[in-house]
């Protein structure tokens, strides 16, 4: 069995090396690389290190050098042809099955090779000559430097069918065709098999050519730009055994050493976007060719950088283009691994916006990056009216749906998280609440009124609440009113979000009732009790609700919905301000013992008289109503 060099690349460029290191190894990041203790000999200070980009390792301490292969046959002890089947299952890659011609194969791949090196001389040559002057126009007027135009390579093809074709014509109108230079319109045979076979001509004619090159500088592929009238305005090598347009990053050989300097890799649409900033002196720049960006590019991506920059045209297309990669990139997300964005003004592209204001300007956009997670959000909330319940369903089960598909179990859990959030913030931000209650107020208070929320103090940590006395027996009433009108949850989600409650059972209760509302949209009791199943809380639940010692409008069955629920806020208010107005009078107290000045004094004279209208408040709360 013989495997091709081709072959080979491809499987170590489908194995993360850290990964498949860090399966028996302990390792940890160390910027760009990781580094562990050598397990190929004993030591206490690493010196063993990991370049996922280069694809080896390295210890500086016993020598030890090699890629995912070696690997697997100096630490694992296999044979090679074993180490290679484990690896290719791993990547899902089938082996090669034996056949004679491998090595014949490997050698006509060195071949394409030589043509394709061949092919951009011959199109740097006619650039240079005469019929290469609408060619060289082209890019002073695009203020392409002569610098750039020789750093990139840039090439032309005459307008004639087979200029090329003769040109190169000892290397074989076969291996031509192969590498993608020549068109054959009979394809492999004839039809028939016996007609004359019509002849073969250039791809690339009348056209600004662009070399692309592989991760080793090599030339595998072509872009062509059309100078004059025509469709399509570029066009691509189709692929070959040397060029996979969907593992391919143009620009990547060069991008790659950039990208260690700079920290960061920047994804834009095409060859002249890329060609403009490495110009402009962000030589970290990489283009797709031609597709929306492939999972394999993104894994390439990575294996340089975390979190990769996309910064799109700013058209509606290229917004286009950035979604679709985004949701490509979902199933492949994991810890520390994602994707940024950064948009361009309306309308422009990066070689727009580079010419016309220069590169701070491009600097700006990319300081301005959003994480993917925003983007997609953004993206889903614009995408559609909100105004009806119906729509804002449709939100929801959208935004459940992006999360669903990240494979990755801790990443998806908070990614359906941040998601909960802003749906929260969206649709059921507080509302704004009256003035506050004068404090020297000294008007009877009567279950039934709708009395406004407490001052809110300034002061320390609030106390946790505790189970005893009035105030446990507050809570008791506070939670079974929930349960009963678990609608109201949302209407005092922020007030009850930071109240602190001592007993583990009850803080456990209340954090499933606020949990449980802010994950669905309509709650009812018997839909918490079945949430609840059989267990503590459950049981919980239902003596809570059962409770008729409790003397609340909002804990009996009989009582007026409306009455019950602004009684029940009254509750909450009181309940939540306890504790705040006792820690903010215990810091009031201590500031003055340390500092008696007529300040501290009348801060803390203030809090005395909130504590005494919080006193009142709660008595009237606790005693019965006899119209109940």
């Amino acid at each position: 069995m013989s495997l091709s060099p081709q072959w080979l690349d491809e499987l170590r460029a489908r194995t993360t090396l850290s990964t498949l290191i860090g399966k028996t190894v302990k390792i940890q990041k160390a910027g760009r690389e990781y580094k562990a203790c050598c397990p190929f000999h004993n030591e206490k200070t690493p010196s063993f290190t990991i370049n996922d980009e280069k694809g080896f390792y390295h210890c500086f301490g016993c020598g030890a050098h090699g890629d995912v292969i070696r690997w697997m046959t100096d630490h694992r002890g296999l044979p090679f042809m074993e180490a290679v089947k484990e690896l290719a299952a791993t990547a899902g890659m089938d082996i090669p099955a034996p056949d004679p011609r491998a090595a014949k194969r490997a050698e006509q791949a060195a071949t394409l090779h030589d043509i394709m090196a061949a092919a951009q001389d011959w199109f740097v040559a006619q650039f240079q000559g005469i019929e290469g002057a609408q060619a060289r126009e082209y890019l002073k007027r695009r203020g392409i430097s002569e610098a750039t135009i020789q750093s990139f390579g840039f090439g032309y093809s005459p307008d004639a069918r087979g200029r090329l074709k003769e040109a190169l014509k000892s290397h074989g109108e076969p291996r031509l065709i192969e590498s993608g230079l020549l068109i054959d319109p009979d394809g492999a045979e004839p039809e028939g098999g016996k007609e004359k076979r019509r002849d073969t001509y250039d791809r690339f004619r009348g056209r600004l050519m662009i070399p692309i090159r592989d991760a080793r500088g090599r030339v595998i592929a072509f872009g062509g730009r059309i100078l004059g009238a025509g469709e399509p305005k570029y066009l691509n090598s189709p692929d070959t055994p040397l060029f996979d347009k969907g593992r391919t990053l143009y620009n990547l050989d060069r991008a790659s050493p950039a990208s260690r300097q700079t920290g960061r890799v920047i994804v834009v649409e095409g060859y002249m976007d890329v060609i403009a900033l490495s110009q402009a002196g962000f030589k970290e720049s990489v283009a797709p060719l031609g597709t929306a960006l492939t999972e394999h590019q993104i894994e390439r991506l990575w294996k340089m950088v975390e979190v990769p920059i996309l910064c799109f045209d700013g058209d509606a297309a290229g917004q286009k283009a950035a979604i679709r990669a985004a949701m490509r990139a979902l199933p492949l997300l994991r810890p520390g691994h994602s994707l940024a964005f950064a948009t361009l003004p309306a309308g422009q592209d990066p070689d727009d916006l580079v010419r016309a204001q220069g590169p701070a300007a491009f600097e700006a956009v990319l300081n301005g990056t959003e994480p993917l997670v925003e983007r997609l959000w953004k993206h889903e909330v614009t995408s559609g009216p909100l105004d009806t319940p119906e729509q804002r369903a449709g939100l929801k089960q959208r935004l459940r749906d992006i999360a669903a598909q990240i494979t990755h179990e801790d990443v998806r859990a908070l990614y359906a998280q941040a998601f909960r959030e802003r749906l929260d913030t969206l649709f059921f931000a507080r509302r704004q609440t009256a003035a506050p209650f004068p404090p020297r107020d000294r008007r009877p208070w009567r279950k039934g009124d709708n009395r406004a929320p407490f001052e809110q103090p300034v002061g320390g940590e609030a106390r946790a609440i505790s189970s005893a006395g009035m105030e446990g027996v507050l809570l008791n009433g506070v939670i079974s009113g929930l349960l009963r009108y678990p609608g109201e949850i949302r209407s005092h989600l922020e007030e009850l979000s930071h109240l602190r409650i001592a007993e583990p059972p009850m803080r456990a209760l209340m954090e499933f009732l606020l949990s449980s509302a802010m994950q669905q949209e309509i709650l009812d009791t018997d839909g918490l009790l079945t949430i609840l199943g059989q267990g503590e809380l459950y049981n919980m639940a239902r003596g809570l609700l059962r409770a008729d010692a409790l003397n609340f409008t909002f804990t009996r069955k009989d009582a007026d919905p409306g009455r019950a629920c602004r009684d029940l806020g009254e509750a909450i208010r009181v309940m939540v301000a306890g504790p705040e107005i006792d820690s903010a009078l215990a810091d009031a107290t201590r500031r003055m013992s340390e500092a008696l000045d007529e300040a501290s004094f009348a801060e803390q004279q203030k809090l005395r008289e909130m504590k005494a209208e919080h006193e009142r408040r709660l008595a009237d709360l606790m005693q019965p109503d006899d119209n109940l």
